[in-house]
């Protein structure tokens, strides 16, 4: 007998609503009774269900199935929403879900699904993968971990307060395979071939064939190539060799009808295959071209997964992938907003993505940051009006000199004195600088500490210098070093959800991935509901 999924069960009936008991049946009693060690989070969202997926969220999940054929119930939207925190709690794949809420009688109570048979899953892997889209094409991961920020202030019986709010990123590893420049042609070459092939509606070999190309298509490039890579002549003459089949199928296309050489997909093909060559590829001085020396801004690192990129974490620690950003209530720690940017994009615009997702929660009244959000407008913004911000501000070693910590400037009266007593005016222009003189530099006895310039020491003031000013005083004083270290929260929060997703993607591209992260903050969230139920 064939294995029903929960899809055709529902058949029998037009209900699309997850109709769920919410006292605990004698059965599930049982099962809660022996997590009380182990698995409790099983028991609080079998307890909680009903406040966590209420009939406002479940008629908003309703809504993903808008475009659903009529006659077709599909599997109740709050059902599957659980499924994915299920999912995520226990770090299993789509088939392992599956399997999970067939077989194991935690997830089945709290799906409800204890009296179905145990042939019958709640859902199949298909349905599961197509909710995901669909919550995610209409942003309701959002609005869940908005959801879990509301349940715990309800428990904790907060009302609406102004916010304290800490910011903080981790790396993320790409799961799309990094590929060197040889990789990244050959990989656009063969997608253009297959794209060509499809419209044609023949073989990529008959293409090869007609393109007369030589690498293409081959299991591996550099196998083809069969060269010693150690030899740097050698690798100069297999990149024009690799550059022969691109002329080759350009040409080739050339000959082709409208059709073929027009075809939207076929263009997206040809924009990718020009981006990989302009990134990497370069003309060489003695003729031919050559592997573009240094690294192009905004470089593509992976065909499979285009949005990964370089970067880094700090001056030691690379990524390939993506950064991930949270942002944290201090004083509840709780998890109000996420985002998931490319690894190369610097913190400070990761805050412009943060700051409308934390204002929907409430008004930020301090932000505590590290160095790399400080360049943010939202960071300059909550300053000029007055609220609170912690920071350590950027520091610079000026080559063992005297720094700009070491000078007093008073932006007041546009004045700074140098660690030797000398005073020197500046005036309100952008950006500002301070020059002490030559005159009065050379006949100082601290110049071999302050400048080696020959026209006398010269100070640069930021733009937003008065609020570095301010952040440097404050991190200096008892109160202020205290303040900062309470980051340690969202800190903690932030290894607590690597803990559980690990550094490495689960999905591919930027939104599936933050996808993933809203839901693992919304677990994060739901443990600190269940410890304010205790």
């Amino acid at each position: 007998m064939r294995k029903l999924f929960h899809s055709e069960y529902l058949i029998m009936s037009s209900s699309r609503q997850w109709d769920c008991p919410v006292e605990l049946s004698k059965k599930e009693k049982f099962i809660c009774s022996k997590l009380k060690n182990s698995g409790k989070l099983f028991v609080f969202l079998r307890e909680q269900r009903h406040r966590i997926f209420d009939a406002q969220m479940e008629q908003q999940l309703l809504t993903l199935y808008a475009d659903h054929p009529i006659g077709k119930p599909p599997v109740p939207a709050a059902l599957l929403a659980m499924a994915s925190l299920l999912q995520c709690y226990e770090q299993k794949s789509d088939a392992a879900a599956t399997l999970e809420a067939m077989f194991d009688v935690r997830w089945r109570m709290v799906l409800n699904c204890l009296s179905l048979d145990d042939e019958i899953a709640p859902f199949s892997q298909g349905t599961l993968c197509d909710f995901r889209h669909r919550l995610v094409r209409h942003n309701m991961d959002e609005v869940l971990l908005e959801h879990t920020v509301n349940i715990a202030r309800e428990f904790g019986g907060f009302g609406h307060t102004q916010l304290r709010i800490a910011l903080d990123s981790a790396p993320l590893q790409g799961a799309g395979r990094v590929e060197d420049t040889f990789n990244l042609v050959g990989h656009a070459l063969e997608l253009l071939v297959s794209c060509a092939a499809k419209i044609r509606m023949t073989t990529e070999e008959q293409i090869q064939l007609e393109a007369g190309t030589q690498l293409v298509g081959k299991s591996s490039i550099k196998a083809a190539l069969d060269i010693d890579w150690s030899v740097a002549a050698e690798k100069q003459n297999a990149i024009n060799t690799l550059l022969k089949d691109v002329l080759q199928l350009q040409q080739w296309l050339s000959t082709q009808a409208p059709l073929v050489s027009e075809h939207k997909e076929l263009q997206a093909c040809l924009t990718l295959l020009d981006t990989v060559l302009s990134q990497n590829i370069e003309p060489d001085p003695d003729g031919g071209s050559r592997i573009k020396q240094g690294v192009a801004e905004d470089r593509l690192i992976s065909l499979h997964d285009g949005a990964m990129r370089h970067g880094k974490k700090s001056s030691s620690r690379t990524i390939n992938g993506f950064k991930q950003h949270i942002a944290v209530d201090i004083d509840t720690k709780l998890i109000l907003a996420t985002c998931v940017r490319p690894a190369n994009e610097p913190e400070h615009k990761a805050a412009e993505w943060l700051k409308p997702k934390v204002l929907k929660v409430g008004e930020v009244k301090e932000l505590s940051i590290d160095r790399g959000y400080l360049a943010a407008s939202w960071t300059v913004e909550l300053f000029h009006l007055g609220h609170k911000v912690i920071a350590k501000p950027w520091t610079s070693t000026n080559k063992g000199k005297f720094s700009k910590k070491e000078f007093e400037i008073d932006l007041l009266n546009r004045r700074a004195v140098c660690p030797a007593g000398h005073s020197a005016g500046f005036s309100r222009a952008t950006p500002t600088q301070i020059r002490f003189g030559k005159e009065r530099c050379d006949k100082c006895a601290l110049k071999p500490q302050c400048t080696d310039s020959k026209t006398g020491k010269t100070l640069t003031l930021h733009v937003n210098e008065e609020m570095l000013q301010g952040l440097r005083r404050f991190v200096e004083t008892p109160e202020g070093r205290a303040q900062a270290r309470e980051r340690t929260k969202v800190e903690h929060a932030l290894a607590s959800i690597c803990n559980r997703k690990k550094h490495r993607a689960r999905y591919i591209g930027l939104r599936l991935n933050e996808y993933d992260l809203n839901r693992t903050a919304a677990i994060t969230n739901l443990h600190i509901s269940m410890a304010m139920a205790a």
